[in-house]
């Protein structure tokens, strides 16, 4: 019964990261145009994470929202993971989002993710990020008090930054409801278990089979959208943007191992935890697609 409500909220979380046009890279890309209002939406999605807290703690459920002390693997695997975001054109959720529209060569940034689990896996990288303690009643409490300000504030808005506000938030819930069922739902916790259970030839690795209905339910939930917005636009491979792409990929992929986890999870996951491991990745992500979204402009002014 859990799972059937996990893939109906998947495919619904699907849909709104579809319409909504999630994305971290877009996100960074207004705010340096001076309009800042999508990306506080994407960082402030999880914000309703204490209603799953307040459902695990009725059922008898744990739950996944553990904070971590700050590392420096935190700055160096998110600025990483940005960079090689920007160069994508899009994080790892929109990377989903634009395959399911159509766009094949996000194969490529997926495989390249893959390769860069991959090379973390061949030097075993191993270390260990001390657990942040906070108690349980102020985690909540902070939750509650910005999640109940979000809303007052959307009484204000305008009706299309309501919409916005109001499906990210959707976005949030969904996510952390799932997160009760199955903790590594995530596409990066997914592509995580893949290939270090291919490199290390361990089957009970190997993400089981409701791991998979539930991002095949993300993807269906996106191509939906796609079709209902009439956005499908099926678009075939080049070399050249394969190759970038996969480069891109593997930025992610490696930045991903070493922050223990793509932008899904730090947003979804390490950001409604109040983990300061957490926060300090998604600031270096920020910082790093907006190094790479600059860098073409950087490179233009030195040849001049």
């Amino acid at each position: 019964m859990l799972l059937i409500l996990a893939i109906f909220l998947i495919g619904f979380l699907g849909y709104l990261a579809q319409t909504t046009g999630l994305c971290l890279v877009r996100g960074v890309n207004e705010t340096l145009a001076g309009k800042p209002m999508f990306l506080l939406s994407i960082v402030m999605s999880g914000s309703l994470a204490w209603i799953s807290i307040l459902i695990g703690y009725l059922v008898g459920v744990e739950t996944p929202f553990i904070s971590y002390e700050y590392s420096i693997l935190a700055v160096v695997g998110g600025f990483l993971f940005g960079l090689g975001a920007s160069f994508n054109g899009g994080c790892g959720v929109s990377t989903i989002s634009k395959l399911a529209r159509g766009q094949l060569v996000m194969f490529l940034t997926i495989s390249g993710w893959l390769a860069g689990w991959l090379l973390l896996a061949s030097f075993s990288l191993d270390y260990r990020i001390s657990p942040y303690q906070i108690e349980l009643s102020l985690h909540t409490g902070i939750l509650v008090c910005i999640s109940g300000f979000i809303l007052l504030c959307t009484i204000k808005m305008t009706r299309d930054n309501r919409k916005l506000w109001l499906s990210m938030l959707g976005i949030g819930l969904c996510a952390g409801i799932v997160f009760l069922h199955e903790p590594k739902w995530t596409p990066s916790g997914l592509l995580k278990d893949v290939s270090l259970s291919l490199w290390y030839e361990k089957s009970e690795i190997w993400p089981d089979e409701s791991r998979f209905i539930l991002i095949s339910a993300l993807i269906a939930g996106m191509v939906l959208a796609a079709l209902h917005k009439k956005t499908f636009d099926l678009i075939a491979l080049s070399k050249r943007s394969s190759l970038k792409h996969f480069f891109a990929g593997c930025l992610m992929g490696i930045g991903a191992a070493i922050a223990s986890g793509g932008n899904d999870s730090q947003l979804l996951l390490g950001l409604p935890s109040l983990s300061p491991a957490g926060i300090t990745t998604v600031l270096c992500m920020l910082a790093g697609i907006a190094v790479g979204l600059k860098l073409p402009t950087l490179v233009k002014l030195r040849r001049k």
